[in-house]
């Protein structure tokens, strides 16, 4: 269709008649069908063709929109700019807008500008038809097609001389976005002007898909990268020529080496695997090394080698269509902690855990903080039931290696030719029956931690020269293995032996003792504790399991009996009496005669002996003969309360004596004149 004079003059009058309250009786049919379709659509909006009006948005509007498309802004102002660059001077200015037909940017010569805002075609006006009727941008924005829309056929009279041509444009998606508009006079107007719009948008909507695709390979690469640095583990991806094409953090930190110097590099000339300088051969390694334990060395360095372990896997199906590989790493000490996580490593006791309010309680409590104030080595004095595993893991969760493993290990639980392997471990093949892999020993497992060795006493002396050696270097050497591993590990030791006569003996290392006996603290038998004794029953009839779910109450009477008793076994034995009173009682309350028997016996005896001593001491003083207050003869009568106090410490004659208030010697003269061999009452 051209757009002559006569036509000019037919649509002239086909819009005054349109605009009119009467037109029922005119012949449109000559106009486009788009441009009458969209005349109908206005006058639905109720738009004023005679008013210039326009929605236009203030300045905070305009910001808000041109930052939710600075995206298309700036993929389009380029084109614009070649495009204008072609029709300057021509009485042309170019205009975009987005997908509601709000005007995002505008170029163009400098009366044609002005001119535009007469007209309100400013940034932030509104052009869509449902605001201003027909035109060449809300017309292409609701046909979302391109369009030419000569002067006499836009709606509003105050756009009537303007002629305009403009080009949808879309997202990858075919969604669109907005539409690139160029407007110019009516004097000016020419149907190549739409085909200069069309090829322009045609080029912005394939900058649109480029961008969009180097958008999603940008995330892609960016939700890789965060992928990589969220795993603990390093990895290291190579190309199919074994070029390190990217590592994460992880991998960079164990290799001691930055992405910026790796990245391009053969990972030949950085890393060799199981032998120094060993060329890898990841095809070979992709079956052989599938989590497993090995050497890493570092190409041209004489140190010793770090122990990863390794996977291998390669980006494609197999070696024939390679794509590139995949390593992982995770070093040793790591993987370590993770089993000592799972293996229960780890000390779940504070100092909160250790009741009483006994003195001799709280210079327990405030001992263990101080040592926990420190990292020197601790070394824990008492009988066996007194709660040193208790004492030695409220240090270590108060100490600068809480969050470090801590691994306990019973020095005397294991057997002699097993002990050295348990506490250094070994390399593969070191001895028969070792393990294909190797194995850590505790001082690995517990690196950045804490070692409590229970029953230090019980060592063999071959054993204890190679702790020391460890405590001296703070390193250890797996049986087999050719280098050293440094550590670093808070040692707690803990026996009930005395180490000073171990030592006199020969039996225990001077220098180990004295390596080991920085910080002693002297854990307190039950029987000088007092009250806490009735503190710690409590406690334990709260919250020992008991089969019917009752609240187990102490009868008072049950008191006096566990003060008086002398407790050889400790904590230890104090939680077995109540128990066995919690399991055999018919009711929620523990009485005297739920308890061990030995504990009624002792009182009984006790009796015994306090009448047989009130006794003589009636005929002594009948005599006018003072008591004797450092040793009391016991006579004959009293026999069965050494027999007593024997079987209730296991035949200790140190602590016999001292249940009995008498000398070690006094308690040797009267065994031998009653006939009474201790050694039949040890275990």
């Amino acid at each position: 269709m051209q757009f002559t004079k006569e036509y000019q003059e037919k649509l002239q009058s086909a819009w005054e008649h349109f605009t009119s309250e009467d037109d029922e009786q005119f012949d449109y049919t000559f106009i486009r069908p788009m441009i009458f379709q969209s005349w109908l659509r206005s006058r639905m909006y109720q738009v004023n063709p005679f008013e210039k009006k326009t929605a236009i948005m203030d300045l905070s509007e305009i910001a808000a929109l041109a930052k939710a498309n600075s995206r298309l802004i700036k993929t389009v102002r380029p084109y614009m700019e070649k495009l204008y660059s072609i029709v300057e001077g021509s009485g042309y200015f170019l205009l975009l807008s987005d997908k509601d037909g709000y005007v995002l940017d505008l170029i163009g010569d400098h009366e044609m500008i002005e001119q535009a805002k007469e007209s309100l075609l400013v940034v932030g006006a509104n052009r869509s038809e449902s605001v201003a009727g027909t035109n060449a941008i809300g017309t292409c924005l609701a046909i979302q097609a391109p369009i030419q829309i000569w002067n006499g056929e836009h709606y509003v009279i105050s756009h009537r001389h303007y002629s305009c041509s403009s080009g949808p444009i879309f997202d990858s998606t075919g969604a669109l976005l907005g539409c690139l508009n160029i407007t110019g006079s009516n004097t000016e107007i020419h149907t190549h002007t739409l085909g200069m719009v069309l090829s322009a948008v045609d080029g912005i909507n394939k900058e649109l898909k480029i961008r969009k695709a180097y958008d999603e390979i940008e995330s892609m690469s960016a939700q890789r990268n965060s992928i990589l640095e969220a795993v603990t583990s390093g990895l290291i991806l190579l190309n199919e020529d074994d070029e390190i094409i990217q590592m994460n953090g992880n991998a960079q930190r164990m290799l001691h080496i930055s992405g910026q110097n790796a990245i391009g590099r053969n990972i030949n000339s950085i890393i060799s695997i199981d032998e120094p300088d060993q060329r890898c051969n990841f095809y070979a390694l992709k079956s052989a090394y599938s989590d497993k334990e090995t050497d890493i060395y570092f190409a041209g360095s004489y140190t010793a080698p770090i122990k990863f372990r390794i996977s291998v896997s390669f980006v494609g199906q197999d070696k024939m269509h390679d794509r590139g590989t995949v390593i992982r790493l995770d070093e040793a000490k790591y993987i370590n902690k993770l089993v000592n996580k799972v293996s229960g490593f780890k000390a779940s006791y504070h100092f909160s855990n250790i009741m009483g309010s006994s003195s001799p309680a709280r210079f327990l409590v405030s001992s263990c903080e101080k040592a926990a104030r420190n990292s020197s080595n601790v070394l824990l004095l008492g009988e066996s039931g007194t709660g040193k595993e208790l004492a030695a893991q409220s240090i270590h969760n108060a100490s600068y290696y809480r969050d470090g493993p801590f691994v306990a290990i019973n020095c005397a639980a294991l057997p002699k030719g097993l002990i050295e392997s348990e506490l250094f471990g070994y390399e593969k093949g070191a001895f028969t029956g070792a393990g294909k892999e190797g194995n850590p020993g505790k001082f690995e497992l517990a690196d950045g931690g804490t070692i409590f060795l229970d029953e230090i006493g019980d060592m063999p002396l071959d054993v204890q020269a190679s702790l020391l050696r460890v405590i001296q270097t703070r390193e250890v050497v797996r049986i087999g293995a050719k280098y050293t591993k440094k550590i670093d590990v808070r040692i707690i030791a803990a026996t009930n032996r005395n180490l000073l006569e171990e030592v006199s003996n020969k039996s225990f290392r001077q220098d180990l003792y004295y390596r080991l006996n920085v910080l002693t603290i002297q854990m307190p038998p039950l029987r000088d504790r007092g009250d806490d004794i009735c503190e710690l029953a409590d406690h334990f009839a709260q919250t020992l399991y008991n089969p019917w779910g009752r609240r187990m109450t102490i009868s008072p009477q049950v008191y006096p009996l566990l003060k008086k008793y002398s407790w050889p076994g400790n904590i230890r034995e104090l939680e077995n009496a109540i128990e066995r009173a919690i399991n055999i009682t018919d009711d929620d309350q523990i009485r005297p005669e739920h308890l061990p028997e030995q504990i009624l016996v002792w009182e009984n005896t006790l009796e015994r002996f306090d009448q047989s001593k009130n006794e003589m001491a009636s005929q002594l003083n009948q005599l006018n003969q003072p008591l004797p207050v450092s040793s009391f003869n016991l006579g004959k009568k009293d026999c069965d309360l050494i027999h007593l106090g024997l079987k209730q410490t296991g035949g200790n004659i140190r602590k016999t004596a001292d249940l009995l208030g008498i000398s070690r010697r006094t308690l040797y003269r009267r065994m031998d004149k009653y006939g009474i061999d201790y050694g039949n009452f040890r275990d």
